[in-house]
């Protein structure tokens, strides 16, 4: 199942990063979010990596695991790897599908490009990240 470039934009407005991005914001975020189908297994990101995309899940699950122990589940709507992407910081934590994914990725560089034209996005997404940052210092 594809997603039309309206439904992309509502999927990323429940992502709370996003949450306060006018419509045409979002349709701007939606314009560079690519499609992926992962298999079960794939790992979505790596702990200690460096943060080069962010991944919403569309269809599927995913466990969050640190130092090889499970922390938690993630699925459909769930957003993972947006405060590392927007901080520079490293992964805390490995993420792996535990059953095929359908999700939507907003690569590194097209994200720092749409933050950099459009200073509005750039201005809610820091506030956002500085504020979860606060309330759970440890980015994926």
């Amino acid at each position: 199942m594809r997603l039309h470039r309206d439904a992309k934009a509502e999927l990323i407005r429940t992502i709370p990063l996003f949450a306060s991005c006018s419509a045409d914001e979002l349709a701007r975020v939606a314009g560079i979010a690519d499609e992926i189908d992962l298999r079960e297994g794939r790992q979505l990101t790596t702990e200690d990596a460096p943060g080069q995309e962010l991944v919403i899940l569309v269809e599927g699950t995913a466990e969050v695991r640190r130092d090889g122990q499970v922390l938690n589940s993630v699925g459909a709507g769930e957003c993972i790897g947006e405060i590392a992407l927007v901080t520079g910081q490293p992964r805390t934590a490995t993420v792996v599908a535990t059953s095929p994914v359908h999700a939507l990725v907003i690569e590194g560089h097209a994200f720092r490009t749409l933050l950099a034209d459009v200073p509005e996005i750039r201005a809610k997404v820091e506030r956002l990240a500085a504020q979860h940052l606060q309330s759970d210092p440890e980015p994926t």
